[in-house]
């Protein structure tokens, strides 16, 4: 967070300068299925973030040693590829990708049904194709389609979005002058049907009805995003529910010819 509340992001109307209302979201894109040889995938369009998330496992776990007798281990991989941001990334882990990884391994771990699958490992991977602010979000967000579209049970899809302060006001979903400039930015995951944060991080300073505010504003936010991911994954089984209807009469003529 740059922290410079001088700079005018929010105009006297209450409008942002990319044309959103302080409690609004980026557009939202979401497909489940986008990969064929993963065994779950999802894309999703965050505003100008562009994230593909790929699962595969249950698999033996490798190396041995990390093999857990009583449940599956989740390893999430999170990189930012080196053309995703302006100023081209060096390409490989730093220590913010390898951190990112590690909060979202840690949220899956609760989120999924680890023991039913011991001695295993569910391999996740997020590549940041393009980057505008809130890629851990977009991630955490394509991530939980990708871990559903391979069948894996999970207590519930787990929705993500970044609340912040900029010009001392509380608003939604920050691009990215807004991460550059702003005062504050709160990511967040919540698991919708119980309620329960299972992901939150804080850079920057908001007073105590500021946070609960925000919180509010997130967690409202989640449940929109919510609704976009089980779409998705509605419309990858209805496609997929159309595709095996066309082929069974095709089979059936084969097998009379």
């Amino acid at each position: 967070m740059g922290g410079n509340s001088n700079i005018k992001l929010i105009d006297d109307n209450g409008i942002r300068i990319d044309g959103r209302r302080v409690d609004e979201l980026r557009p939202i894109k979401i497909e489940a299925g986008v990969l064929k040889r993963a065994d779950g995938s999802a894309y999703v369009e965050f505003g100008k973030n562009k994230v593909l998330a790929a699962v595969y496992g249950p698999r033996e776990c490798h190396p041995r040693h990390m093999q857990d007798p009583s449940k599956a281990i989740v390893q999430c991989k999170y990189n930012m590829i080196s053309f995703s941001v302006s100023d081209r990334k060096r390409p490989g882990p730093d220590r913010r990708s390898v951190e990112i990884s590690k909060i979202i391994s840690e949220a899956f771990e609760y989120v999924v049904f680890t023991e039913n699958y011991p001695r295993t490992s569910i391999d996740v991977y997020i590549e940041v194709l393009q980057a505008n602010a809130g890629t851990r979000c977009a991630g955490l967000t394509a991530a939980s389609v990708a871990l559903a579209d391979a069948g894996i049970p999970m207590r519930d899809l787990v929705p993500s979005v970044a609340v912040g302060k900029v010009n001392d006001q509380i608003v939604l979903d920050l691009q990215k002058e807004e991460d550059n400039f702003g005062q504050a930015d709160l990511p967040l995951a919540i698991i919708p049907r119980t309620g329960e944060v299972i992901l939150m991080q804080m850079d920057g300073h908001m007073t105590k009805p500021e946070f609960d505010k925000a919180l509010e504003m997130g967690v409202g936010a989640c449940k929109k995003i919510y609704a976009l991911q089980k779409d998705a994954l509605a419309r990858r089984y209805a496609i997929e529910k159309v595709i095996d209807e066309a082929e069974e009469p095709a089979a059936e003529q084969t097998a009379e010819g």
